[in-house]
């Protein structure tokens, strides 16, 4: 069992995603400064900020809530990605690389929300 959520390796990659995001966008647009810059940028540090948050709730159905929101906040970054290809604000290789990076992170999430349910499930037996 991890010490601290930084020794998450979901948490890690998470963290990872952010600094891709804060480049990727760097260069977008200054109009996009208020809209899909600042989205983006707030969902991708919604991830990581929720694993955190939830690993440090006292009960286990709230950290499965926080977990649950960071899932939601990575589907986020994941539309919003597309969304930036599609207005052809990143090429196909940089959508591509994210989300790769997003589907690594959604089954890394997805497994430590089921140990946390099973977890939950024994306590509650």
């Amino acid at each position: 069992m991890p010490e601290t959520y930084r020794d998450l390796i979901v948490w890690q990659r998470a963290m990872d995603l952010v600094e891709v995001i804060y480049r990727v966008s760097s260069g977008w647009h200054s109009d996009e400064r208020f809209g899909l810059t600042s989205q983006v940028r707030r969902a991708a540090v919604s991830i990581s900020s929720n694993i955190a948050e939830g690993n440090g709730r006292q009960t286990a159905g709230e950290g499965l809530q926080f977990l649950s929101i960071a899932m939601g906040s990575l589907y986020e970054v994941e539309t919003q990605v597309s969304l930036a290809r599609r207005l052809k604000m990143i090429d196909d290789r940089s959508e591509s690389g994210i989300l790769a990076r997003t589907a690594e992170i959604g089954r890394l999430l997805g497994g430590l929300i089921k140990s946390r349910k099973v977890r939950k499930a024994d306590r509650s037996s």
